[in-house]
């Protein structure tokens, strides 16, 4: 049915211009602020555009995060020989977790309640970016089996397939189930798909209220998006037929609804499944490129706020949905570049 109802809907090369010359002129807007913004977001920007179009130019900014990335691990790697380092660091990132939104403040309370999860989290969030640079079996982070010893050990399933947690870090569930799966940690991924659907069971959307019925959104693209080692290669649409119905059925409601990042992961969710003729892609690029703003040439938040930095998300999403070339690259490798 997917395949069937894309075809009907090719886009026209019109069209294809149209959304495509939309996303560079975002692109250019914060290609020139690039080197102001912070480094996670340099390293957000960077990887999602060289993942589409493999520039050189980006590679730069991979390996000077990189580098950094390698220092990370190397600290928590042997702050782990201390049997308190992991309960140490949870409780500081706890404390140091941004509380500026309501969403935040109840992720930050939410994980102050699951002990050494804190640590455990962003760790294997730093092993996973380590092995998409080709640097986990590298003399530049000795000893990183310590650090799949740990997270071995980890109450994964527990914390993944709690229904509190689901409730407000549906997305962040997602990538961890695939990121344990890709360190051969552990493969969970068909317990946390049963909790997400017991959680939100087909045909619930419509009772669901706005913080929610985002959670829920937000899970079901990151399951594509992780699932693609976040575009670096392709999924397939049958094992994501569940999702990618559910948003051609709701469509309506997403383009009503929905903020400009989650009808952008939405997009993306199709374009990785290779529907890009897909009905719902080109609902969503018009809805995208109607949400620029001439003035600041980029998509505000929701409350008009052309700020940069924290619209970068927002941002490089669209650019990517909206100049999408049809083609995906891994890495980038930064395993010969000396770190």
């Amino acid at each position: 049915m997917l395949l069937l109802a894309g075809c009907a809907a090719a886009p026209t090369e019109v069209e294809r211009d149209r959304h495509r010359e939309a996303g560079l002129a975002i692109q250019a807007v914060y290609e020139d602020a690039l080197p102001e913004l912070s480094m996670a977001k340099q390293r957000h920007y960077a990887q999602r555009l060289y993942r589409i179009t493999a520039e050189p130019r980006y590679r730069e900014i991979a390996h000077e995060h990189g580098r950094h990335l390698v220092q990370q691990l190397r600290s928590d790697i042997e702050g782990l020989a201390d049997p308190d380092h992991a309960t140490i660091r949870s409780h500081q990132i706890v404390v140091d977790y941004p509380q500026r939104t309501a969403k935040q403040r109840a992720r930050r309370a939410m994980l102050a309640e699951w002990g050494e999860i804190a640590f455990a989290r962003q760790l294997l969030f730093r092993l996973v970016q380590a092995d998409y640079y080709g640097l986990l079996d590298t003399a530049a982070i000795a000893d990183h089996e310590r650090a799949l010893e740990y997270l071995a050990g980890v109450a994964w399933e527990r914390f993944l397939t709690d229904a509190d947690v689901m409730a407000i870090y549906a997305a962040q569930v997602a990538n961890h189930v695939y990121f344990l799966h890709q360190l051969d940690i552990a493969d969970l991924r068909e317990a946390v798909v049963a909790a997400f659907q017991r959680q939100y069971p087909a045909g619930s959307a419509a009772e669901l209220g706005k913080a929610e019925y985002h959670n829920k959104l937000y899970g079901m693209t990151h399951f594509v998006i992780a699932s693609s080692r976040y575009y670096q290669r392709w999924v397939d649409p049958q094992d994501y037929a569940w999702i990618l119905d559910a948003f051609a059925g709701d469509i309506d409601r997403i383009l009503a609804n929905a903020s400009e990042d989650i009808q952008a992961e939405v997009a993306l969710s199709f374009l990785l499944a290779g529907q890009e003729a897909h009905p719902a892609v080109g609902r969503i690029r018009d809805s995208l490129v109607a949400a620029i703003d001439p003035q600041s040439g980029i998509i505000p938040s929701a409350t008009g706020s052309s700020d940069l930095e924290r619209g970068e998300h927002r941002n490089v999403l669209a650019i990517m949905v909206l100049r999408w070339p049809g083609r995906l690259y891994p890495g980038p490798d930064l395993s010969l570049m000396g770190l």
